[in-house]
């Protein structure tokens, strides 16, 4: 477990505790032995791979070259497609990669994770809050980053109720339009400062010298491909070019929002806090379960494009499992969690899983618990 603060440390309970994790481990791994499956990706991986970065890059290379300057919906709908190319690398391709479920290849999991940074992102940071804080600290105040959107938004019982949080379920949607253009243009640098703080940053093997040196330079290799270079070739005016940019990162914000929340931030997460001694009463896997949901499992279309995500319970227990294989051990942990007598929460479709949010939002937004 990484160190945040001292103070800050929490202990699971030991998972000998209820058995469940040993028990779904050792049949997961049967499943891929049995069957003579990799648990890394395969041929529908690679095709997928192709298909989610041609998704950015190829109406990028048209915007470029000036061909969508033909007409302004071509111009905007390339934009658009951008946007959704975001979603699909980032849920798709980034996600395994960087969580090392891509393949059992160190330097391929890098490079594909490395594509963050083309994006506007970095990966550094990226790996910290996703991997060590939300996936260690899943739905704890204070801990897990995934669920603190700032002052605008209370997102756990135990955060501070403030009166304009009445509306939240309103106007969240909005917020989530901008949450990644606000990663890009001012998160990252407030992360690497916290981090390095945090001593998280260290292990990650980066001074902060070099965090901020590296992700200067690729805000300004992201600057010049994704502004400079459009206003110079797309033939379209620079205005068209700034809403362009805009649009792409409100549909990449929403979307992205849209797909992680509901899986965590329902009525039926648990949202259990530590003690005074900051002891868990449950097992890390446990607390995992109890705390996030799987959704739409039967639409094989949704599944596909946002990286397998709606199976977030199977995610969690096994980040480094490649996500093309969750529907399958989906039903192995369902069997497991049902003989174990823990709740296994599943909302049939991806709308249900969205209103599942909206309602929690409204609940957290007006009362000081649940």
């Amino acid at each position: 477990m990484a160190v945040i603060n001292k103070k800050k440390i929490v202990k699971f309970a030991p998972k000998e505790k209820d058995g469940f994790y040993d028990t779904v481990k050792l049949k997961v791994n049967d499943y891929f032995v049995s069957n003579n499956i990799s648990p890394y990706s395969d041929t529908r991986m690679y095709i997928k791979t192709a298909a989610m970065l041609s998704m950015y890059f190829v109406p990028y290379i048209v915007i470029v070259t000036g061909f969508g300057a033909m007409s302004l919906w071509l111009f905007y709908g390339l934009w658009l497609l951008m946007g959704l190319g975001i979603v699909g690398i980032g849920t798709s391709v980034m996600h395994d990669s960087n969580h090392g479920a891509y393949t059992d290849n160190k330097a391929i999991n890098n490079f594909l994770g490395g594509v963050l940074n083309l994006l506007g992102g970095y990966a550094p940071n990226w790996k910290i809050q996703h991997n060590i804080l939300h996936h260690t600290y899943t739905n704890i105040e204070g801990l897990d980053e995934d669920i603190d959107a700032g002052k605008g938004l209370r997102m756990t019982p135990e955060k501070q109720l403030k009166p304009f949080h009445k509306y939240q379920h309103i106007y969240a949607w909005g917020l989530y339009c901008l949450m990644n253009l606000y990663w890009i243009v001012a998160k990252d640098y407030k992360l690497i400062f916290r981090y390095s703080k945090n001593g998280l940053l260290q292990n990650q093997k980066l001074t902060l010298r070099r965090a901020v040196i590296e992700l200067s330079l690729l805000k300004v290799l992201y600057i010049g491909y994704i502004i400079v270079l459009p206003i110079m070739f797309s033939g379209e005016a620079w205005y068209h070019v700034a809403l362009g940019i805009l649009a792409m990162h409100i549909v990449a914000g929403f979307s992205l929002a849209v797909i992680f929340q509901p899986a965590h931030v329902v009525q039926t997460s648990d949202y259990s806090m530590p003690d005074d001694d900051r002891k868990m009463e449950n097992s890390w896997a446990m607390h995992q379960v109890l705390n996030t949901a799987d959704f739409a499992p039967d639409n094989k279309l949704v599944s596909w494009f946002i990286g397998g995500l709606n199976f977030q319970i199977e995610h969690h227990l096994f980040p480094h499992v490649c996500h093309v294989h969750y529907p399958k051990i989906a039903k192995i942990v369902a069997t497991v969690a049902a003989d174990y007598d823990i709740p296994y929460q599943v909302m049939p479709t991806f709308r249900s899983a969205i209103a599942a949010h909206g309602k929690m939002l409204k609940k957290l937004g007006n009362s000081e618990k649940l």
